[in-house]
């Protein structure tokens, strides 16, 4: 009715494709490492949001924070700037989403930052969670 098991279950044997003792096909990283990555990943993302909010309406503000999130992201990545969109490009979405998804990513930033003790990081993360906030109080408040 079933097939017998021919050889008996190896104790010893390779666990996952490796054996005790040898290095694995892929590179391991460190938690700092890992927390850097996802980090730079973060700040990245809303800077890309800054520099699309930039394009819809300029400000000094705007400037500041990307040139700040710009330092963070070369930091964190070993000297390597982000890629940055065309200067001037206009937002596809409106100001509204744009400032929520800012705060969402800056309040990521700040959640990994804190818990790699990035102060620098944390810091920036929390002002632009700050500042998007307020720039969506208006609006909000608004369409109530």
């Amino acid at each position: 009715m079933y097939e017998p098991i021919r050889t008996p279950p190896s104790r010893t044997g390779p666990v996952h494709g490796t054996t005790a003792g040898t290095t694995p096909d892929f590179p391991h990283r460190s938690r700092e490492e890992e927390l850097d990555i996802q980090l730079a990943g973060h700040l990245a993302a809303l800077l890309a949001v800054t520099d699309e909010l930039r394009g819809a309406s300029p400000s000094a503000d705007l400037d500041l924070a990307a040139e700040r999130l710009t330092a963070q992201v070369a930091r964190l990545r070993g000297g390597h700037p982000p890629v940055r969109a065309a200067a001037g490009r206009a937002a596809e979405a409106e100001p509204t989403t744009l400032h929520r998804r800012a705060h969402a990513l800056a309040g990521r930033a700040l959640v990994v930052a804190a818990s790699r003790a990035d102060t620098a990081a944390a810091i920036l993360a929390a002002q632009q969670m700050d500042a998007h906030a307020a720039a969506l109080e208006p609006r909000e408040l608004a369409s109530h």
